[in-house]
């Protein structure tokens, strides 16, 4: 893992103890062929530092965080930005800028107020495997 990072690159930040975020970090993890996103957990020093820089919560996360280009982007835009960097065919889930916002983040929130309910919860960070450590801060 990275103690330094490199803010040209689009950081995805995430909720490192559920496991649905986790299982979608992996998800890009595989997907991300030009292997251009790096990741830091909300729960860290340096997911911390950014949610407070951008005056962001800091406990209750209700979404993942994209921060690309100085820029944060949360819900569902997060997701699609996300979506339309991945390789084919997962980049078709991109689609979905079809739909207005306020339904998206209507269906994404919904998601993320149930997702310990729905997927679990683990006591500890997400630690990710060996050959991706390099991809992720802290």
């Amino acid at each position: 893992m990275q103690n330094h990072h490199n803010l040209l690159k689009p950081i995805i930040f995430f909720d490192g103890v559920c496991n649905l975020c986790s299982h979608s970090v992996l998800f890009v993890l595989r997907n991300d062929s030009k292997q251009q996103f790096q990741f830091a957990s909300l729960q860290s020093n340096f997911g911390k530092n950014i949610l407070l820089k951008y005056n962001l919560p800091l406990e209750h996360f209700g979404s993942f965080i994209l921060l690309q280009n100085n820029k944060i982007y949360t819900q569902s835009t997060a997701a699609l930005k996300v979506a339309t960097e991945l390789k084919f065919p997962m980049n078709l889930l991109a689609i979905g800028w079809i739909i207005p916002k306020f339904i998206r983040d209507k269906v994404y929130n919904y998601i993320a107020a149930n997702r310990y309910r729905w997927f679990g919860k683990k006591n500890i960070c997400f630690i990710p495997d060996e050959k991706w450590r390099n991809r992720f801060i802290e």
